[in-house]
């Protein structure tokens, strides 16, 4: 009789050669009786399929795993055992068809329904990305084998992944009420610190640390739990401020901030999410979100707020705290003073600080209807354009700057940048030489001397240059 095995061959030659090899020595197989292609021993009787499978397993032969389950239940359908080896096998191989049709048959022929069924049918519901119907079935298997271990772990890491902390710290606490492992009290600890109860959470690191100082899930999360307590006197005490005035939208940020440092960024989003679902307008409350999507990998989702992925960091990875300052202040600012662009300047120059041109140039534009004759709003919708490449519109905001505020030092060293941007180098020399009659700086002149080489003017350039060494000297 031809088996599947055979019929296979050609595509899975060596592990069924090697798997045939394990059964010839283990069961003493005379070699008379098995095919040089490599043809299963002939006799199919339920004691030598299962003999045989044990050896596929062995070998890791999947496809031989497969084909000699499937014959045991044909032989034997009220086999659960290898029926659960089937369909498990098939899921693990990525057949989700075969596996879901392996389940149907297994449930049709074995009167009562196997538990383990449930379990298997969570297990390729979340294969398909059904999160739903996957918590399902782990539920149902749950009721029906409470101390399942390996479903529980699978129901915390779901409302792990779907935010439903308590849930997910109540499913860890029926794990460690059956093994108290040091990775499982590191576990619920974080599902605490995202439901700030955070006693019990540093109360669950002293005990997985007492359990077992080495383990790699202790040694990991340590120093990003040390790194929550250096900051957590601060976070109590904001704690207790939004208690008591939770209209104070600064407090919730300022909180936000603190998660931010120490690493926590779903605290620090829930907290920014709060502030701009209260205050859309609020560019502090923008910027922290986007920086706490990023720091999440949500780069899209930032995105859709408008904060690109280069937002500009600090030292320390993180949003400067001066760029914060800057957009809280104009914040508050705006409310107060909706008839004056400097609130919008100020943000508009935070932004770009922060690497957002987009957001500044929206700033700087509201700025510019509001008082079209403010020479730093120009400006920041000129630097806003050449972040963004666009030159000419650039030069024609710090155009009007340069005109409306002579004496700006800055707008016409950026006049001048963007001249030499476009290769028209003695404009370029004149407003930079513009520049440095208001305020001399070593910038202006290395742009200069630039320029200078570039259209041949050797001896100007190299007296920029001296005269750079000589600001470089530090006086005495």
């Amino acid at each position: 009789m031809r088996t599947a095995i055979q019929s296979s061959r050609h595509a899975h030659k060596q592990p069924f050669k090697n798997v045939l090899h394990l059964w010839h020595i283990r069961f003493l197989i005379p070699a008379t009786l098995v095919c040089a292609a490599g043809l299963l021993y002939a006799d199919e009787s339920l004691p030598v399929l299962r003999r045989q499978l044990e050896a596929a397993e062995e070998a890791a032969d999947n496809p031989a795993i497969i084909e000699l389950s499937r014959r045991i239940v044909e032989a034997d359908p009220k086999d659960s055992k290898t029926w659960e080896t089937l369909a498990r096998k098939q899921l693990e191989l990525n057949d989700e068809d075969r596996c879901a049709a392996t389940l149907d048959a297994w449930q049709a022929r074995v009167h009562p329904k196997a538990k383990v069924i449930d379990d298997i049918r969570g297990d390729l519901a979340n294969a398909r990305k059904d999160y739903k119907m996957a918590e399902q079935y782990w539920r149902s298997y749950i009721i029906a084998v409470p101390e399942a271990a390996d479903t529980l772990e699978k129901l915390a890491k779901l409302s792990e992944t779907t935010g439903r902390w308590q849930e997910a710290a109540e499913f860890r606490t029926r794990l460690l009420g059956q093994d108290k492992t040091a990775p499982g009290l590191i576990a619920r600890a974080n599902d605490y610190v995202e439901l700030r109860a955070w006693d019990k959470a540093f109360a669950d690191v002293e005990k997985a640390n007492a359990i077992d100082a080495s383990d790699t899930a202790v040694k990991d999360s340590l120093p990003r739990f040390e790194l929550l307590k250096k900051f957590l006197p601060r976070i109590r005490s904001l704690d207790a401020q939004i208690a008591k005035t939770p209209d104070a939208l600064a407090l919730w940020l300022d909180r936000a901030r603190l998660f931010t440092l120490s690493e926590h960024p779903a605290l620090a989003l829930e907290d920014c999410e709060h502030v701009m679902k209260l205050a859309p307008g609020r560019m502090r409350a923008r910027i922290q979100n986007g920086e706490a999507l990023l720091d999440l990998g949500r780069v899209d989702d930032s995105a859709k707020l408008g904060v690109s992925y280069d937002l500009q960091r600090d030292s320390s990875k993180h949003v400067s705290d001066e760029a914060l300052r800057m957009l809280g202040t104009a914040d508050e600012m705006l409310p107060k003073n909706p008839s004056q662009a400097q609130a919008l300047v100020i943000r508009a120059k935070a932004l770009r600080m922060l690497r957002q041109p987009t957001l500044a140039l929206a700033d700087a534009r509201i700025a510019l209807k509001v008082d079209p004759g403010s020479a730093a709003a120009h400006f920041e919708a000129a630097c806003a354009l050449d972040a963004l490449e666009r030159t000419h519109e650039a030069l024609a905001h710090v155009e009007k700057a340069t005109l409306l505020n002579p004496k700006d030092t800055l707008a016409w060293y950026y006049r001048g940048l963007l001249e030499a941007k476009r290769a028209n180098f003695d404009s370029a020399i004149r407003f930079l030489s513009r520049s440095l009659t208001i305020r001399e700086s070593s910038e202006a002149l290395l742009e200069r001397e630039r320029c200078a080489r570039r259209l041949g003017r050797t001896a100007d350039a190299d007296v920029d240059a001296q005269r750079r060494k000589q600001l470089s000297v530090p006086q005495q």
